[in-house]
C-alpha cells in the first residue's frame, strides 16, 4: 500500500509516465505539459512547495526543461506558485511550532531553493523582539525539565540547542543566563544543583564546540510536515 506522498512523487498514472513514448497511452498522444501539471498539482496538494522543489520533482520524473517552465510559469501566474507566500507562510509555521530562529529558517529557505532576496524579506518580518520571545519560551520549556541539574550543564544543554535552532550566540547566551537566573530566582535556589556560586560559565566551550554558537544546525529531525 502506497502513502500518499509515494503517490505524488510516483506522478499521474492516467496520462502516462513520462519518459515513455508519447502515443503510449490508449493510443491517445500524452500531453507533456498536462502531465507536467498534474505532477505539480499531486505535489503541492500535499505541501506547499518552491518553485525550486517542484522544478527538481519535474526534473527527476524526466520532464524537459522548457516543459516545467511553462507549466512552472502558469502556476506561477494563477497564483499556486509563489515563493514569497511559501517563504513567509514557512517562517510563521517554524517559527511557532518547532522554535526556529532566523539563522535556522533562511538556512532552511535556501535548502528549499528560495531566492536570497525572498529569504531576507520573509526572515526580517520576524523582528528582534519576536526571536527573542521565540527562544525565551523554548529555553523556558526545556529548563523545566532540567532542574536538579548543575547550573554549567543546564546552560551547555541549553546553549547548543539554542545554536541548533539557529539563534545567535549572542541572543543564545542573554536568554540563557537571564531565564535561568530568574529560574534559580523562583525556585528559591533550588535548580542550581550544585555548588557554583558564580553561576553558569555561557562563554565556555559547549558540549559540541567553543562557545554558545559551536553546534551547528542539525535539523533533520525538525522536517515536521515541512
Amino acid at each position: 500500500m502506497h502513502t500518499g506522498r509515494q503517490d505524488a512523487e510516483r506522478g499521474p498514472t492516467s496520462a502516462g509516465v513520462v519518459g515513455r513514448d508519447p502515443a503510449d497511452n490508449g493510443g491517445r498522444a500524452v500531453d507533456p505539459v498536462a502531465v507536467a501539471r498534474e505532477i505539480c498539482l499531486r505535489q503541492l496538494a500535499t505541501r506547499a512547495r518552491s518553485r525550486a522543489e517542484l522544478a527538481t520533482t519535474l526534473r527527476r520524473r524526466g520532464v524537459a526543461d522548457d516543459v516545467a517552465e511553462t507549466v512552472l510559469d502558469r502556476l506561477t501566474a494563477v497564483g499556486l506558485v509563489d515563493d514569497s507566500a511559501f517563504a513567509a507562510a514557512y517562517v510563521s509555521s517554524a517559527c511557532t511550532h518547532r522554535g526556529l530562529g532566523r539563522q535556522a529558517l533562511a538556512a532552511e529557505l535556501r535548502r528549499r531553493g528560495v531566492d536570497a532576496d525572498v529569504v531576507q524579506v520573509a526572515t526580517e518580518a520576524m523582528g528582534d523582539a519576536e526571536e527573542e520571545d521565540v527562544a525565551r519560551d523554548l529555553v523556558r520549556r526545556r529548563s523545566a525539565a532540567m532542574r536538579g541539574l548543575p547550573a554549567p550543564v543546564r546552560a551547555r544543554r541549553l546553549l547548543a540547542l539554542l545554536a541548533r535552532r539557529g539563534y545567535s550566540a549572542q541572543l543564545a547566551s542573554r536568554v540563557v543566563r537571564e531565564e535561568l537566573a530568574a529560574d534559580d530566582h523562583d525556585t528559591g535556589g533550588a535548580g542550581r544543583g550544585g555548588t557554583d556560586t558564580d553561576g553558569p560559565d555561557l562563554d565556555g566551550p559547549g558540549p559540541d564546540g567553543p562557545g554558545p554558537g559551536g553546534p551547528g544546525l542539525d535539523l533533520e529531525d525538525e522536517e515536521a510536515n515541512w
